[in-house]
Order: structure tokens, then sequence, then C-alpha cells
């Protein structure tokens, strides 16, 4: 038997911080999980995401440290529509958060845009353009 693909695990600074970021994006997070060292949610079809803090990884990794050179992942939320991209990013940016790429029409199809979460991991905002 394979192995299972079943959790993608982000690493970060500020739990609380990063919590409230995925929350705008939609998650469903207990607001007391904001003080746990390790959280993690199911997402529709089963897969998990969670989120450990540094301090969480160093207890069984000591010698881990951040990757340096930029983001290695990008997680991407589908949008309902054009118009949701827009806003989803605009209340993100109004919200402090880094706003990597503007919205713009892909030419592959899809109405896209580009932030950071708190700790730098690219998050993708996306929704098929009218045909």
């Amino acid at each position: 038997m394979a192995p299972t693909f079943n959790l993608i695990g982000l690493v970060v600074a500020d739990m609380g911080a990063s919590l409230a970021f995925y929350r705008r994006l939609g998650l469903d997070i207990p607001a007391e999980a904001d003080s746990a060292p390790h959280v993690e949610t199911t997402l529709p079809g089963g897969l998990r995401l969670a989120w450990d803090t540094v301090d969480t990884i160093r207890s069984f990794d000591p010698g881990w440290t951040a990757p340096s050179g930029g983001s290695r992942v990008s997680l991407a939320f589908a949008c309902a529509d054009p118009e949701e991209v827009d806003r989803v990013y605009d209340d993100l940016v109004a919200a402090g958060y880094e706003g990597h790429r503007k919205p713009w029409d892909a030419f592959w199809g899809q109405r896209y845009a580009l932030v950071r979460d708190p700790d730098g991991n690219g998050v993708d905002l996306f929704a098929p353009l009218p045909s």
C-alpha cells in the first residue's frame, strides 16, 4: 500500500497572527487555538491543514531553521467569482497583510491574486473568468 497524502503543515512564528489570517479566508478555527502550540483543521475532502509554532518543531528537531530565500509553498483558495478574488485580496491588504501581486486576468482563464500570510507563505486566490 502506498502512503496517502493527508496533511499540509505550516511552521509559524506567531500562532494567533497566522490563524487570524486563515480565518479571514473562511477556515473554521476556534479562537482558543490562538495560544496552542499545534493546531489543525480538516478541510472539505478530508485533507488536514496544521500549524506548529517554531518551538514545537524544535522540540523534536532541535536544529530546525526557517528556509531562506523566500516562500517555497503556496496554498490556493478558490473564490466564487472574479469579484470575490478582488474583494478578498482588498480585505487582506486593508487588514495589513502583504499583497504580493494585485488581481489580474491570467492567460489560463482565471482571475488571480497573490498574498502572503504572516510567515511569508504564498496564498493564491483564484476564480474562473466568465466565458
